[in-house]
């Protein structure tokens, strides 16, 4: 079974419109994206458990909600689970005392330094890379978690089951499906795979068009 943020490749939402650079549709926005990242400086949590977070919301508030508001409503479920927050401090806006977590702020002079270094996720694995650029492989066919029902995972269910091409080797990285539960690193080789709009749409899709997706190893089998 797939959460409802799953929804890659979905009929009836509209063409992208690549015209549209704006970068915050409204003032908030901006806000909403500076306080994700400061409370992301405080280390109580990584970028999969941030994004699990989202996929958690509830189906009808996951539909309902603004890109930043579901940005928001995931990351005061994440301070409320890692107590740095309650509900009444939330409710009321106001913090009942100072936080252990102070020397941890973010300050605005280290921002720029802080995003420029990013959060890279290569690792060393005693994982070998079991396929060579150039070479057919399969997705599995269930987009799944593999080790936690309704976890997190980066293969889209839209791309289960299709035949694609290593275009890439990235080199070993943190799995999500682990880390954003959790259960350690677990870093494993990662591929870059492109795959044909026909593979994934079918006979109508435009047959000059591909997508390529990051896939870990795990993702993969062979042809």
């Amino acid at each position: 079974m797939t959460r409802v943020h799953d929804m890659g490749g979905r009929f009836g939402d509209g063409p992208v419109d690549p015209q549209d650079n704006a970068t915050f549709a409204q003032d908030w926005h901006a806000r909403a994206l500076a306080v994700t990242l400061a409370c992301g400086a405080l280390g109580q949590w990584n970028i999969d458990v941030s994004r699990h977070s989202r996929e958690r919301l509830s189906p009808k508030d996951y539909t309902r909600f603004s890109y930043y508001e579901k940005w928001m409503s995931a990351l005061a479920d994440l301070l409320v689970e890692h107590d740095i927050l309650s509900v009444e401090e939330l409710r009321e806006g106001q913090a009942e005392g100072p936080s252990a977590l102070a020397d941890k702020m973010l300050k605005a002079a280290q921002v720029a330094n802080v995003l420029s270094a990013g959060g890279p996720s290569e690792r060393e694995s005693t994982i070998k890379p079991t396929f060579q650029v150039g070479e057919y492989v399969k997705t599995r066919k269930r987009a799944g978690n593999e080790n936690v029902e309704g976890g997190h995972t980066r293969l889209p269910n839209y791309a289960t089951g299709a035949v694609g091409q290593v275009v890439l080797y990235h080199g070993s990285h943190v799995l999500p499906d682990a880390s954003a539960h959790g259960l350690g690193e677990a870093p494993e080789p990662l591929y870059a795979v492109a795959f044909s709009s026909q593979s994934l749409w079918g006979k109508t899709a435009n047959t000059a068009d591909e997508v390529i997706l990051d896939l870990w190893q795990s993702y993969l089998e062979p042809v």
